[in-house]
Formats: C-alpha cells, sequence, structure tokens
C-alpha cells in the first residue's frame, strides 16, 4: 500500500496480511554494518524548501504589476478590498460570500501597506511561494529529498501557477492550503493519530472557505485511500475530517447558492477544454509510470478528480474554469519532480534525454510564456485601456452607459477618463447601496434618462457575446436603435466602446 501506516523504526513490525513498505521515503534506512544513519542535516532540509519558496518569489515579483493594468475581476477585489470594514462585511453578507475571507485578508493587506497593483498581488505571490515549498515537502515525503526539490522547483514555472501568483484572487492562496492540507493528508495515514487528522481538516477548511471548490481537493484524497487500499482506521480518519469540513462549508454553500447569477455567465466547456483535460491526464499518467506508485496514488487522483468533477457538473450547470481547479497544478508538478528524479537515477542516454527535456521546458515557460502571462493580453479584458477608449471617444458632459451592467466593474474609484460622464442608469453607486456593481434605475427611468441626452458612450462585450436580457438591458438596446446613431466604436482588450449621439450631433 502506497500510502499505508508505517512501523517504527527499531519496532518489529506486526504480522499482517498485507506487504507494507519497512519505512517511510522520508526516513533514510539504516546503513549496513550495523551502525545507523545519521539524521539528517538541517541546512538540507532547510534548502530543499527554502529554494522553491525563493524560485517562485522571484518568478511571482518579475513584472508582478504587468505594466499597471488590471482586469475586471482583479478591480472587484481592488473595490471592495479598499472599502471600510463595515461595508465590506454588509456588501458580502449578500455579494460574492464565496470570496469573503479573501477580501477581508486583501482589507487587511491594504490597511498595512496601502493600495496599489503590487500590495492587490501580494498574497497570490505569496501564496504561490508557500505552495511551492508544499510540494517540494510532498515530494520528499513519497520519493525523497531529490524528487521533492525537482518538484517544488517545477510548480513555480508551470504558467498557469505564474499566472495566478500574479492576480489579485484567492486562487494561489487556494491552491497554498490544499498542498500543506495534503502534505498533513499523507502524514495522517502514515501515523493514524487523531492530531495530523484535525490540521489536515482545519487546513483543508481553511482552503474550502477561500474558495468552496477547493473541497474538490478533500474528495480526490478520498479517492486516492481507496486506490491504495488503506486501512479502516485511515479511512476513518479521513471520513471525519471530510465530514468536518462539509459542516464548516455548509452556512457558505447555501448562502452561495442563492448568489448564482453571479456565475451565470459561466459557459459550456468546449472541445478545447476537454482536449487539454485528456492531455494534461495523458502527460500525468507517463510520469507516474515512470515516478512509481507511491507517487502516482497520491498526486493522480488530485490531478484528475477536481477537474473530471467539475466538467461532469458543468454537462447540467456550466461552471468549469481552469483557475478554478489551480490546485491540480501541484499533482502536476509533483509528477513532473518525481518522474524527472527517476530518470535522474538511470543512466547514458535516459538521464541525458531527462536533462535535455528539463531545460528546454523551463526555457519556455521562462520566456514564451512566462512573458505572455506578464502582458495585458493574457487577461480577458483590461481595466486601464478601457479607460484609454473612454477618453478618447468622450467629452465631458456625455451620457455613460454599461452593457451588461456588471461591466461597471471597468470603472475603478478615482479613474479620470470618467471624472466629467454621468452615469445614466446608476441609482446608487457600489459602495452607498454594498453592492458589487451598484444598482439601477428601473428602465422607463432610465429610458428617459437617455432620451434626455445628446450624446452618450456605451461600454459593452466584446463582439460575438451574450447580450444583455435583463429588462433593463433592453430597454436600454431599444432606445438607442430607435433614437441615436452610432458614430464610431473603439476596441479595447475585451471591450467595446461605442459612441451613440443623437442624428446629425456625430
Amino acid at each position: 500500500m502506497a500510502i499505508s501506516t508505517q512501523t517504527r523504526p527499531n519496532t518489529p513490525p506486526e504480522p499482517s496480511t498485507r506487504t507494507r513498505p519497512p519505512l517511510p521515503p522520508s526516513v533514510p534506512r539504516a546503513r549496513t554494518g550495523g551502525a545507523a544513519a545519521p539524521a539528517p542535516a538541517r541546512p538540507r532540509t532547510a534548502v530543499l524548501v527554502l529554494a522553491p519558496a525563493a524560485v517562485a518569489l522571484a518568478v511571482g515579483l518579475w513584472g508582478v504589476r504587468r505594466q499597471g493594468t488590471l482586469w475586471r475581476d482583479e478591480a472587484v477585489t481592488y473595490e471592495m478590498a479598499d472599502r471600510g470594514l463595515s461595508g465590506l462585511l454588509r456588501t458580502v453578507e449578500h455579494h460574492d460570500s464565496v470570496f469573503a475571507l479573501y477580501y477581508l485578508l486583501v482589507h487587511g493587506v491594504f490597511e498595512v501597506c496601502g493600495a496599489g497593483l503590487t500590495q492587490l498581488r501580494l498574497p497570490s505571490v505569496l501564496g504561490a511561494a508557500v505552495a511551492a515549498a508544499g510540494v517540494a515537502v510532498l515530494g520528499r515525503q513519497l520519493a525523497g529529498r531529490g524528487a521533492g526539490l525537482a518538484a517544488g522547483l517545477a510548480y513555480p514555472l508551470l504558467p498557469h501557477v505564474q499566472q495566478y501568483a500574479q492576480e489579485g484572487r484567492s486562487y494561489a492562496l487556494v491552491s497554498a492550503a490544499v498542498v500543506w492540507a495534503t502534505v498533513l493528508f499523507v502524514r495522517a495515514v502514515r501515523e493514524e493519530r487523531a492530531g495530523p487528522w484535525a490540521a489536515y481538516g482545519a487546513l483543508a477548511l481553511t482552503g474550502c472557505l477561500l474558495h468552496e471548490f477547493a473541497v474538490l481537493a478533500v474528495v480526490a484524497h478520498g479517492v486516492t485511500l481507496l486506490a491504495a487500499r488503506a486501512s479502516r482506521t485511515a479511512l476513518r480518519g479521513w471520513a471525519v475530517a471530510a465530514g468536518a469540513v462539509a459542516a464548516g462549508l455548509a452556512p457558505l454553500v447555501l448562502v452561495s447558492m442563492a448568489q448564482a447569477d453571479l456565475v451565470g455567465w459561466i459557459g459550456a466547456p468546449g472541445v478545447a477544454v476537454y482536449a487539454g483535460f485528456a492531455a494534461t491526464l495523458a502527460v500525468g499518467c507517463a510520469c507516474a509510470a515512470v515516478a512509481g506508485r507511491e507517487t502516482a496514488v497520491v498526486a493522480l487522483p488530485l490531478l484528475a478528480v477536481p477537474k473530471a468533477l467539475l466538467l461532469v457538473v458543468s454537462l447540467v450547470k456550466p461552471l468549469y474554469l481552469e483557475r478554478y481547479v489551480l490546485h491540480s497544478s501541484a499533482a502536476l508538478a509533483l509528477l513532473l519532480g518525481c518522474a524527472l528524479q527517476a530518470a535522474w537515477h538511470r543512466r547514458g542516454a535516459v538521464r541525458a534525454g531527462a536533462l535535455a527535456l528539463a531545460c528546454a521546458a523551463v526555457a519556455t515557460v521562462a520566456v514564451p510564456a512566462g512573458q505572455h502571462v506578464r502582458a495585458p493580453e493574457s487577461r480577458l479584458d483590461d481595466v486601464s485601456a478601457i479607460a484609454d477608449a473612454v477618453a478618447a471617444r468622450s467629452a465631458p458632459g456625455d451620457g455613460l452607459l454599461f452593457l451588461p451592467d456588471r461591466r461597471r466593474a471597468w470603472r475603478l474609484p478615482g479613474e479620470p477618463a470618467y471624472g466629467g460622464l454621468r452615469d445614466l442608469a446608476l441609482a446608487a453607486t457600489p459602495r452607498s447601496s454594498d453592492t458589487l456593481y451598484g444598482t439601477e434605475l428601473p428602465p422607463e427611468r432610465v429610458r428617459r434618462a437617455l432620451l434626455a441626452e445628446r450624446r452618450v458612450v456605451v461600454l459593452r462585450d466584446p463582439a460575438g457575446q451574450p447580450p444583455d436580457e435583463s429588462a433593463s438591458g433592453l430597454a436600454k438596446r431599444a432606445t438607442l436603435r430607435a433614437h441615436f446613431t452610432e458614430c464610431g466604436t473603439t476596441e479595447a482588450r475585451g471591450a467595446r466602446v461605442t459612441l451613440y449621439a443623437r442624428p446629425g450631433a456625430c
């Protein structure tokens, strides 16, 4: 059994019908000749943890401002974290509750360090570093120091990890919690004590409170136990911990279900998503065949189960986004590192090939992929580019309209491009209404406000996106078609900025 309970060194093993490895991989065997192997040197252990964390910090801080830009989800985080604590708490009570803990964390960072793009992304940079150290420790548990170091160094170089290490959202922190929960999971199964199981449950719940889909990793751990044919004691410990996680998460799930409209825009996964999942799984299986069962039984479920479950759910209710299961990247890094270590121990062409492949992969992710994820083009939209387009198309006194209203996230507080414009549909600002995007006037009042204008700047999604079918959205579009002429459109990153005017006033 790959992660079964181990007997302590120098203690005769209990009779068992199962074959157990005599020592955990992390404990060195005694040398021949009767003398016990010396305890691992602390500096070597420190290097194992600190080297991946240092690389992750360097990679995360490289170009962390992304040329001074941010996209709409980050703009929401920025605006929420910049509110007063009482206003923030009132808002997350009814809106975006799934990110409540994360917003509070970033609010604390802003209080201590001030508000800014670097401060916004600093928790994610640190989360990636903590996760990289955890991957190294996990690799050491399963396959030894060399495998742990290789896996820990591989993790921060993965393109998706680089991307979300520089994002003002919770996904890098969720991954850190999942990785260290997995470290505790392996320890708990081996030791069969209540303490590690309690710590595992607490850390897993923390990850779930940062984003509820982290619970899929807990399910993956259950699959690991079944695949490893773990003892009843281990199954019982996991079941108790998983039950505690479910109980602690239940209130957030109930609240977020009432706010399901916030993810209503997510579309069904396309062929490319399924192809990407199949390719990643194929790479993971190939690495697992080289790395061995000890690693595979932990890493493969964590790589496959969260994504597979979310893809299955998305057949009924589309919810799949790669960032929601970013923690699966830790399993891929673990498999890559352990496979590289196993190949390194081979001789001749296998070792040379492994080294060449590793160098080519590092060069690829460090230059083309690394530069891409640090460019504004790597995100769905660019709030700064949209503001520049608004400034180019508008004049002081023009009306302003968002289609749909949730695109008001593009308007950051204090952005000068919007200073002289009147938001025609806005009834109450996001802060005064304790909402994410503010509240809008009834459709008839929006129509009357539009008819009183000579020129209106309209911010819309790119062509091909589903139109806003709400009553307010229908009223906005009908009034523009009937009474205004489209003067011109500027395509900004992820948006269209169009100037409408009364006939002859373009």
